[in-house]
């Protein structure tokens, strides 16, 4: 019985954390280059049941041997197993703003460890001084002229360092090279490629780190690697909302259901303790 109960509980743990995640994900359907995550719900291993009989010897003394016989397997529930972040192309729109730039994805190399495509990412100079990446190209100029992102880190060029202005009159071509007014080349877009953004570690405001802060290798050149930038545009969320609230539901409607199957466990306990437990 108490098994029941631990097995309920997982469920409906797995389904609660599940329902975080796809209600983070509608929250961010409009945030410029935010990736959804994806959740897998796996089992725990079954567990092998064998009874404890004995089986007599027909000897002059009778030796009993113990044996174990097989009862069946029992389910010990499930748990959330791992979330990863979906860096597919997010459709771009256009903003008309100097200062934003997309970044699109043309042709990355498979990863043969996990069988998905590699990423792009727009190089920044975190908090910490190591590096960190973003979908994001919502750019704006600080008040140095300094190119930063919405939470002010400083948007890095192609060999590290930051990118400074005189103003925002500024033309970024579709390679990652920034021209003034003048069309004079002052800099270009720093992009760094990850072989298997899995590995990445994702945080808020659509930020990604390495596991060891040690900094992805530029893109530029990169073999099997080619993207493009479109200047002025900005690359949209790639949740898709009809289906995220398709899953909400779906997992509203299964953690409902084992909250009935907990509630029918109680139920049942609580007649054999009040009731049989009287008799």
């Amino acid at each position: 019985m108490f098994k029941g109960f631990y097995t309920v509980a997982t469920g409906m743990i797995a389904q609660q954390r599940k329902t975080e995640i796809l209600t983070n994900n509608m929250a961010n359907a409009n945030t410029p280059g935010f990736k959804s995550d994806q959740s897998t719900i796996r089992s725990f291993p079954d567990m092998l049941m064998s009874a404890v009989n004995s089986t007599t010897i027909p000897t002059e003394k009778g030796f009993a041997l113990k044996r174990l016989d097989p009862v069946g397997t029992v389910n010990a529930g499930v748990y959330l197993q791992e979330t990863l972040a979906n860096h597919t192309q997010g459709q771009v729109y256009s903003t008309g703003l100097t200062t934003d730039v997309a970044l699109i994805n043309k042709t990355l190399p498979i990863d043969a460890e996990s069988g998905n495509s590699g990423a792009i990412f727009f190089r920044l100079e975190g908090e910490d001084g190591t590096e960190s990446y973003t979908r994001n190209g919502n750019f704006t100029l600080d008040g140095e002229g300094n190119l930063v992102n919405p939470n002010g880190l400083f948007v890095l060029g192609e060999n590290g360092e930051r990118l400074q202005f005189a103003n925002d009159l500024i033309q970024i071509s579709p390679d990652g090279a920034i021209y003034d007014e003048n069309g004079v080349q002052v800099g270009t877009l720093g992009v760094s490629f990850s072989a298997n953004p899995d590995v990445l570690i994702k945080r808020d405001n659509g930020l990604y780190n390495t596991i060891d802060n040690v900094n992805l290798p530029s893109a530029y050149g990169q073999a099997g690697v080619s993207f493009a930038m479109q200047h002025q545009y900005l690359e949209g969320s790639n949740v898709d909302s009809a289906k995220a609230m398709t899953d909400l539901l779906t997992s509203y409607r299964a953690f409902e259901a084992n909250q009935k199957v907990l509630q029918a466990y109680d139920k049942s306990m609580d007649k054999a303790v009040n009731e049989i437990g009287r008799v």
